[in-house]
């Protein structure tokens, strides 16, 4: 097959060993900058080019996309899509997990477990949107923030008003979502391939922190998961409409509740800690998958 990935670097770890993986079982491999992509739409023959060549050959298609360049990357994407090329992540899909209400929301609908969450814009109802999650202490998040930026634990209700209100005066998006104590500071990354939980970690945060991401210093280990947990991470990536997806679990103390569902997920962490091949798997995947027809994302929202 020739697959072309879509990432800005090809010396990230995680595009590398994509690389790596493919041509180890015999693919034709190409990093492609989607930044650099310009597209053809047209009616009859949509076409996406790079470097001044047609991407049109391509069999398959693995989105690599950063948060700060959803828009244009998943419009990339969903060329590739028109051509009638298979992509491993469709672009509505990775869309509607980069939208952090919209995900909620849907996750809500679908009766997936997740922290209580109250969201506003401009609210002066501060009093309420606290009471909403049940009071201090209580987790508030910028909409647009990703790796734990943007993300700030207020311990008890007045810091939790300062924060909403400073927010509020950056005219900011924001959720507020219950402080899951018992976690205490970790979280579980489910690698989610298909319909299975491929591998899964264990994220610790570093003392004095609560943000388990590896970005900010956590540590992670494998960890065996539970059959509730495991169908808890499927049942929220096939909510994305996703067939590659990280999830973020907590543990608490009515069950496993979803933080997050990440449609590029970091390969370094999760291969180091569980020593699990998890670039072949995915490229397995695409194998059993790219020639058996291209489903349309029919997910009703």
């Amino acid at each position: 097959m020739k697959i072309a990935i879509l990432s800005r670097k090809a010396s990230l770890y995680s595009t590398s060993r994509l690389v790596e993986a493919a041509r180890l079982r015999g693919h034709d491999v190409e990093v492609i900058d989607y930044l650099r992509c310009f597209m053809n739409i047209t009616a009859h023959k949509p076409q996406v080019f790079f470097k001044g060549r047609s991407l049109a050959d391509f069999d398959a298609v693995i989105p690599r996309i950063g948060a700060s360049h959803t828009f244009y990357g998943t419009a990339v994407v969903r060329q590739f899509e028109m051509m009638g090329t298979y992509t491993l992540n469709r672009s509505q899909a990775i869309s509607r997990s980069r939208d952090k209400l919209r995900s909620l929301q849907i996750m809500a609908k679908q009766g997936i477990g997740m922290p209580v969450t109250g969201c506003a814009h401009s609210t002066r109802d501060v009093d309420g949107l606290i009471n909403s999650v049940g009071g201090a202490p209580l987790v508030v998040k910028l909409l647009e923030g990703t790796q734990g930026i943007g993300v700030v634990l207020a311990e008890n209700r007045n810091a939790a008003e300062s924060v909403i209100e400073a927010f509020r005066g950056l005219k900011a998006n924001i959720i507020v979502q219950e402080f899951i104590k018992e976690a205490l500071g970790q979280d579980i990354r489910c690698f989610v391939i298909g319909d299975k939980v491929h591998t899964s970690m264990m994220r610790q945060a570093p003392d004095g922190e609560f943000r388990s991401n590896l970005h900010r210093g956590g540590r992670a280990t494998k960890v065996k998961i539970t059959p509730t947990e495991r169908a808890t991470a499927v049942k929220a990536a096939r909510a994305m409409g996703l067939n590659v997806a990280g999830v973020d679990i907590l543990r608490s103390a009515h069950g496993p509740v979803v933080m997050e569902v990440n449609s590029s997920p970091g390969l370094e962490g999760i291969e180091t800690s569980t020593e699990q091949d998890v670039a072949g798997a995915i490229i397995e995947f695409i194998e059993k998958t790219a020639g058996g027809g291209h489903k349309t994302d029919r997910i009703l929202e």
